[in-house]
Parts: C-alpha cells; sequence; structure tokens
C-alpha cells in the first residue's frame, strides 16, 4: 500500500487500483510491504497508478532515514522568521511552501518539531 498526500487529500492506493494520475502536495509518503513501512518526505509532484504498479515523481523526495534533521530544524526557522517579519518583500506563498516542506521533512524523520 502507498499513502500520499494529494492536492485535494489523503490517498491510499492498494493492489488492483483503477490507474489513475494525480498532482502531490508536500507532504508524507508512507510505503506499506506486509509489515514493515518506510516514509518519505515529498515535494509535490505527481502519482501515475497502473494495474501492476505506482509511480511518484517529485523534484525532491527524502527517505526518513536519509533526511538531515539539524538542517530541516534550521530551515523551519528561517522560515518562520520571515513569516514573522511580514516585510513587503518577502514571498509568502515561498515561505509558506518551504516552511510546509521542513515540517514535513522533521515529521516523515520521527522530529515532529
Amino acid at each position: 500500500m502507498v499513502i500520499v498526500q494529494t492536492l485535494d487529500g489523503e490517498m491510499g492506493v492498494l493492489p488492483g487500483h483503477i490507474p489513475l494520475v494525480a498532482p502531490l502536495d508536500i507532504g508524507p509518503m508512507r510505503i506499506k510491504t506486509g509489515e514493515v513501512e518506510r516514509r518519505a518526505a515529498i515535494n509535490g509532484g505527481f502519482i501515475e497508478v497502473t494495474g501492476s504498479r505506482v509511480i511518484v515523481l517529485s523534484e525532491a523526495a527524502e527517505m526518513a532515514e536519509e533526511i538531515d534533521v539539524a538542517r530541516a530544524k534550521s530551515a523551519r526557522q528561517r522560515a518562520e522568521a520571515r513569516l514573522e517579519a511580514q516585510q513587503a518583500e518577502i514571498d509568502f506563498a515561498r515561505a509558506q511552501a518551504a516552511l510546509k516542506r521542513a515540517l514535513t521533512r522533521l515529521k516523515v524523520a520521527g522530529h515532529e518539531g
């Protein structure tokens, strides 16, 4: 089973799922094989489901064990500072996306914040 965050909400895909393509949001991805679950932080993209496989296309994806927690915490702090400053020259959408990516990486790595 693959569980991802689409732009319309969380979606789970089991074997035999109908074919589809859906846009992905920034968020965690869980891959369950039997009793084993792996987690990854996904930076948007697309999921394609065919009769026999799932393909995730993303600009960036980090498996939980690959996440640099200190770097993610630093990125979260920078994004929060930008959003709190509320200066006219700040690109709020970009700062919000940076914050969401950092929070997702920390969640996937097991360091909620």
